[in-house]
Order: structure tokens, then C-alpha cells, then sequence
């Protein structure tokens, strides 16, 4: 008898493993799909701050060309 309850305990444990294996594999399977969303999301932000420092130089040789005919004017 006392073999079948050890039997059964070790039954249970190995029951509890498998079921916190499937939990964790789960978990993992989120945080993976949460990871590939998250580097998509960081590379659009990447290329959008890419954009603004390029319109932000641009907008620098603007302001100095304008600053220049200004000064070219006033002499």
C-alpha cells in the first residue's frame, strides 16, 4: 500500500511539473510574441526620430540661408 501512495504522490508531482512546464512554455510563448512586437514598435520610433533630425537639420540651413540674406541686405 505504501508503494502505491508513494506512487501516487510521485504521479502528482510529476503531474504538477508538467503543468507548470505548459505554464511557463506559455508564458514564454507571450513574452517571444511580445518581444517581436516591441522591436517592431522601437525600429518605427527609430526611423520617425530619424525623420525629425532630418527635417530639423533642414530646417537649421533654413534658418541660416535666411539668416544670411538678412545680413546681406542690412550690409
Amino acid at each position: 500500500m505504501q508503494n502505491q501512495t508513494n506512487l501516487d504522490k510521485l504521479n502528482e508531482k510529476v503531474s504538477q511539473i508538467l503543468e507548470n512546464y505548459n505554464t511557463l512554455k506559455e508564458d514564454n510563448k507571450t513574452f517571444r510574441i511580445e518581444i517581436v512586437t516591441l522591436k517592431a514598435e522601437n525600429e518605427a520610433k527609430n526611423i520617425e526620430i530619424e525623420k525629425l533630425t532630418e527635417a530639423n537639420v533642414m530646417k537649421d540651413l533654413e534658418i541660416e540661408e535666411i539668416v544670411e540674406k538678412i545680413e546681406s541686405i542690412l550690409g
